[in-house]
């Protein structure tokens, strides 16, 4: 990780309280993985005196081109409040990467020697779960997934239709892109954990599932019981509070199996399987 005076290059509202912030950082860029997240100073004085946690929405450029990130986030407190005012040209601190960041899988290379139903493997397929603004590093996620040639469902949950997020994002991804609001005001009517249920019913069985989930913790618990009774891969991203982003205050503790763990070093991805909910 490095500590990193970036330029802003854009700051924009996206929604009713969602802003996207373009930043000029080519070793974050070149080095994040998704799932990975940065922490931001938020002013150029004492307060807000710690920095904000922001997962890693998207890496811009492409080979040695590639020196942007983005960050999605929502203005719920002072740090968020001074960070929407900032504009273009600005600067801020930025220290990243940080974090474990998600496992992806590769596509089966052709085997013309393969016979189906002889040994042969099932070929990977992803279904992405986004809850409100648990979308933020999934994007990012879904674009890696692409690269490796993995087959990808994107299912996004929203209270209502007014702040559904990245719908454009992962439909320029991929074409199985399917939304719930619990209040019925687009797309299916109910929380995403039953549109999932309603996927699973009709999806086809000769593909491995590997579930990957970020949103508030009910919602994370619930898919993780779905994924558990299917036996599927789930990997879930914890949003947790994080002071020092490093794993030195000790204030973002997680339950596991193996014992308390960190969600800003061991995380903020864990696999739902090791998390004592």
């Amino acid at each position: 990780m490095k500590d990193i005076r970036a330029k802003i290059l854009s700051n924009k509202k996206v929604g009713r309280a969602y802003y996207k912030m373009a930043l000029d950082t080519p070793y974050i860029a070149r080095t994040a993985k998704p799932g990975q997240f940065v922490q931001i100073k938020c002013s150029d004085g004492l307060e807000p005196f710690l920095r904000r946690p922001f997962s890693i929405h998207r890496v811009k450029g492409e080979g040695s081109r590639v020196k942007e990130i983005e960050i999605l986030y929502e203005v719920v407190g002072k740090g968020t409040e001074i960070l929407a005012g900032k504009k273009e040209g600005d600067f801020v601190d930025v220290l990243g990467p940080l974090g474990t960041g998600f496992s992806l899988p590769r596509a089966h290379a052709p085997n013309p020697n393969r016979v189906s139903g002889l040994g042969s493997s099932l070929e990977p397929r992803a279904i992405i779960i986004a809850g409100g603004i648990g979308a933020a590093p999934l994007v990012y996620l879904a674009e890696g997934l692409k690269k490796n040639k993995i087959k990808t469902i994107v299912l996004i949950g929203a209270k209502t239709k007014d702040v559904i997020l990245c719908e454009k994002d992962f439909e320029k991804i991929t074409r199985e892109v399917y939304i719930s609001t619990d209040d019925g005001t687009y797309g299916c009517h109910g929380f995403v954990s039953r549109l999932f249920h309603n996927i699973l019913k009709t999806a086809e069985s000769k593909f491995e599932t590997i579930v990957y989930v970020c949103g508030p913790h009910g919602m994370l618990k619930c898919i993780a019981e779905i994924c558990r009774e299917r036996g599927f891969e789930c990997q879930v991203s914890l949003e947790e509070k994080m002071a020092c982003g490093m794993g030195a205050c000790l204030g973002c503790a997680v339950h596991t199996k193996s014992g308390n763990k960190l969600a800003c070093k061991d995380g903020p991805v864990f696999n739902a399987g090791e998390l004592i909910w």
